[in-house]
């Protein structure tokens, strides 16, 4: 039997504008296995999993679990957490690492904050400090979702972290099943599918100079849909891989059309229009699912503003 993500990559789903929304990412690290809801189904506290996800709910916040490649002994909690925090809005991007002895400390987070690029609580909560290492490849592990993500997931982190990348690890849910393997990378916050080892060594060098590879980007985690793939093929059709060059300004309109103001560092605009369509022939979302299709961002048209037109709109 195919898997969801074997007929995805043969129908040749677009990828672009299928990331995970997100202005900030919150992860505790928790070994052992992880259920499907994984923040109230694993060795963590179902209670403070519950009382995590009504903290991050409307702040822009997404808290997702996180572990080291490799086994996963049913070991219980360990003594010392790993916990980062990022930021992925260009203009004010971070990355902000701690540990912890009790997860629950995480309760004492501003989310409001967090979810607007504030890491002022996560430093004087959890002693945390701007993180000075290789850039973090988090890779959706989690079978109890889709067993896409562990029959593919699991291997490609273990492939890199064998072959001494750093910076590696498990986590939750990326959504997306049907693109694995999936990755999200921080600090920048962009996510990638149907990924390869080369291809995520080549990602992550780009993003240690400041840069962005565009091929196999599902988006920014820090725009809606539409706005990834807007930015997207702003960045295909200018060739421009600077990590923060590009903004989302403005999205018009509702689905299943958009027009999407995409800004650049340097002054100029474009607007871009972005049509959602249906993926067909319909095709399983995830692995046991019932055929769907799936939406789709797919880029109408894009004009070049000039500067007065860019600044009336």
């Amino acid at each position: 039997m195919s898997t969801c993500s074997t007929v995805s990559q043969d129908l040749d789903e677009p990828i672009a504008g299928t990331a995970a929304t997100a202005t900030t990412w919150l992860l505790l690290e928790q070994p052992g296995p992880w259920g499907a809801k994984a923040l109230t189904q694993s060795h963590l506290d179902p209670a403070l999993g519950h009382a995590l996800e009504a903290a991050a709910k409307g702040t822009g916040v997404r808290v997702a679990l996180i572990r080291r490649p490799g086994r996963h002994a049913d070991c219980g909690a360990p003594a010392e957490r790993q916990v980062y925090v990022a930021h992925t809005v260009p203009g004010n991007v971070w990355l902000h690492a701690a540990t912890s002895r009790d997860p629950e400390q995480l309760l004492g987070l501003d989310f409001a904050a967090l979810g607007m690029g504030d890491p002022h609580t996560f430093d004087s909560v959890l002693q945390g400090r701007p993180h000075t290492g290789d850039p973090l490849a988090l890779v959706c592990t989690n079978g109890k979702r889709d067993r896409c993500c562990a029959l593919l997931g699991r291997p490609l982190a273990a492939e890199l972290t064998a072959s001494g990348v750093d910076g590696v690890w498990e986590v939750t849910h990326l959504g997306g099943h049907r693109f694995s393997p999936t990755l999200l990378v921080l600090p920048y916050g962009y996510a990638y599918g149907r990924a390869q080892a080369h291809a995520v060594k080549e990602v992550l060098h780009s993003v240690q100079d400041g840069r962005i590879v565009v091929e196999g980007c599902r988006g920014n985690s820090a725009w809606e849909r539409p706005g990834q793939a807007a930015e997207l093929a702003v960045r295909r059709a200018t060739g421009e891989d600077a990590a923060e060059a590009l903004s989302v300004v403005r999205t018009d309109g509702a689905a299943p059309r958009w027009e999407v103001t995409v800004a650049h560092v340097d002054g100029r605009h474009w607007r871009v229009e972005v049509a959602q369509g249906a993926s067909l022939p319909p095709r399983p979302e995830s692995c046991g699912s019932v055929l769907g299709s799936p939406a789709r961002m797919d880029v109408a048209a894009m004009h070049a503003l000039t500067n007065a037109t860019a600044l009336a709109s």
